[in-house]
């Protein structure tokens, strides 16, 4: 991202572009129209407690600040940090971190506004209680200044920063064509970046040996990601894995997926399980056992349509839980403060723009006052609101296009969030629970269209409520359940820069869900399904339930392929292959079962995304 005061555009960013999966994003967007306001709407969502999707990340919740934003540490910004449950926060500033001298607090080329140093910073972000995630200067800076700034913010100051990245952007340097991200060094190819990044890595944790590092890579269908450059043997993406391998702790991607309208914006969520999906494949392919304990931090993002619209609100909400959901352990909203390059129009939801990518207002010219909260942050702070670090994700599923449903089993109970993507109708929700046994009333916490606070009420039950148009509710139902579900996180995880986005990915996955028989075992059951397929590859889910009516403390699925498939990678089961015939045992965590418990595992695999039958699955 470039840092600037106004942020430089890029035209289609960060769009996965294969055939396949603009198709399936246009049969999205074709369902995700507003119904005529003379409709009443109804939807029905299923929340299955039993059924883990991983844990809220202890950093998960972030936002971007930047050092030419000399609002970034002004009083009311911590609180509001604090309030919209933020716990990180990202510095010093997207393509500034190539810039940007901490030592000096200045920058080659930009500008730094007073009082955004990096003391200032660490301030601001504990006062909200997140966590710092800092940019190490790659593209002006080296190893050795890195080092230097860890030694200052850990062992001098005792800051415990934890997460650091190498370099922002650092593809955008030339080396594909196009230039954005400042890059001093004589060699901008991917080979030199990662042989760079080793460097990084032993110098700073020679001074902190329990930091994080992270490693910049292209967002999968984003634009270069695919492409080949002169004198490369490979993409970046493969180059910079197959040297690096298993020495990063997470790796980095950015997600600015632009839309067509509100609608189509809206859908764009369907694009992170595709994208997990490849970076868990890269992992697999080149960080051996590491593989599945390396995170993907998303340390940008933004919908990049209509900014500051209800819209954006909605699809900030949806995203981010969606991301959680999928195993990534960061997201980072672009960001604080951004200021406007234009004049305010109107939105295609009716509210106003004033095409600035920050979460409060800058109070540029036609803008509120200077930290007016926008839609988009209420959206963000839902998301705050929906469970806290080390509560559980728990699958929900909804009948509608239009509504969005997640679930987040806390030490209380279970909270639901449901996101009416209807601009024009109320929907009315009947939810329904297994493993989980609702209390009478529930506590109702509630953002719509146009409003400037978040509201709470209280509802008479919690298997019934009716949602206004455009709006995020939080249904949080207090009871006791009869399946607690067990810790199994999902697979963890840019967009194109001007003059043109003329590079095709060469490989992008696309959703294509195959519908995936059930087979019986002696005392349990097993369902696979294909949930996303592209050329030359797959990803398959498999569900495990105990058929029992005691618990189990173990089960063991198998299968047989017919066209030649191999695994690639897995995660919540240890799963071996010998020629066509797979094994998937539990891990330590999620083997004991209650009575009618399920939980799952996924892999990716090389080959055709069929299913195979049969499926067995016995107790052991």
């Amino acid at each position: 991202m470039h840092g600037s005061l106004t942020r430089r555009r890029r035209a289609g960013l960060a769009l996965l572009t294969s055939a396949a999966l603009a198709a399936a994003s246009a049969v999205v967007a074709a369902t995700a129209v507003s119904a005529p306001a003379s409709a009443a709407t109804s939807a029905t969502v299923t929340v299955n407690t039993g059924t883990s999707l991983g844990t809220i990340p202890a950093a998960g919740h972030g936002v971007n600040v930047a050092v030419y934003d000399g609002n970034m540490n002004s009083s009311p910004v911590s609180g509001l940090l604090r309030d919209a449950g933020f716990t990180a926060v990202r510095y010093p500033g997207g393509s500034y971190g190539d810039i940007y001298h901490w030592k000096t607090h200045t920058t080659e080329g930009g500008y730094v506004a007073p009082g955004t140093d990096f003391d200032t910073y660490v301030s601001t972000v504990r006062s909200a209680g997140a966590q710092p995630v800092v940019i190490a200067n790659y593209g002006t800076g080296t190893a050795q200044e890195a080092a230097d700034w860890v030694r200052y913010a850990n062992v001098t100051k005792g800051y415990g920063v934890k997460y650091w990245e190498i370099g922002n952007e650092v593809y955008g340097n030339g080396h594909y064509g196009s230039g954005w991200e400042q890059d001093n060094h004589s060699d901008k190819s991917p080979r030199a970046y990662a042989n760079n990044v080793l460097q990084y890595i032993s110098a700073m944790k020679a001074v902190d040996s329990s930091i994080k590092v992270g490693v910049v890579l292209t967002t999968p269908g984003g634009w270069p990601d695919g492409v080949v450059g002169s004198g490369d043997s490979a993409d970046w993406n493969n180059t910079v894995m197959s040297i690096v391998q298993d020495k990063a702790d997470f790796v980095i991607v950015h997600w600015y997926p632009g839309a067509t309208s509100a609608a189509d914006s809206l859908t764009k969520v369907s694009q992170i399980a595709p994208m997990v999906s490849t970076i868990r494949s890269l992992l697999g392919r080149y960080a051996g056992s590491r593989a599945s304990s390396i995170g993907i931090a998303v340390t940008e993002a933004n919908l990049n349509y209509q900014l500051n619209s209800a819209t954006t609100a909605l699809g900030a909400a949806d995203s981010y839980l969606t991301w959680f959901e999928n195993g990534v352990m960061n997201v980072d909203w672009w960001s604080l403060h951004n200021g406007t390059s234009s004049s305010p129009k109107t939105n295609d939801d009716g509210t106003t723009d004033y095409n600035d990518f920050g979460i409060l207002s800058s109070g540029s010219s036609g803008e509120p006052p200077v930290n007016t909260p926008l839609p988009p942050y209420y959206g963000l702070a839902m998301v705050g609101r929906a469970g806290s670090p080390g509560d559980t994700l728990v699958k929900a599923s909804s009948s509608s296009s239009l509504l969005a449903a997640h679930a987040v089993r806390t030490s209380g109970g279970v909270n639901v969030v449901l996101v009416n993507k209807d601009l024009n109708n109320s929907t009315t929700v009947s939810l329904s629970y297994s493993g989980f046994s609702p209390g009478g009333t529930a506590s109702v916490v509630q953002w719509r269209k146009g409003a400037t606070s978040i509201g709470t009420s209280t509802a008479s039950s919690a298997t019934s409520i009716t949602l206004p148009p455009y709006s995020i509710t939080v249904l949080k139902a207090s009871g006791g359940g009869t399946a607690s579900p067990t810790p199994s996180p999902t697979p963890s995880p840019s967009r194109t820069p001007s003059p043109s986005p003329s590079a095709s990915p060469s490989r992008t996955p696309s959703p294509s869900p195959s519908a995936s028989p059930t087979a019986g075992g002696s005392g349990c059951s097993a369902t696979y399904k294909v949930t996303n397929s592209w050329p030359g590859g797959f990803q398959a889910d498999v569900t495990v339930t105990n058929t029992r009516a005691t618990a189990i403390s173990g089960w063991t699925v198998g299968w047989s392929f017919r066209s030649g498939q191999t695994i690639s990678s897995s995660w919540n089961a240890t799963v071996t292959q010998s020629g066509a015939a797979v094994t998937a045992r539990n891990v330590s965590y999620n083997g004991g079962l209650a009575a009618g418990a399920s939980t799952s595992f996924g892999f990716t695999g090389n080959g055709a995304g069929d299913v195979p039958a049969p499926i067995s699955c016995t107790i052991g």
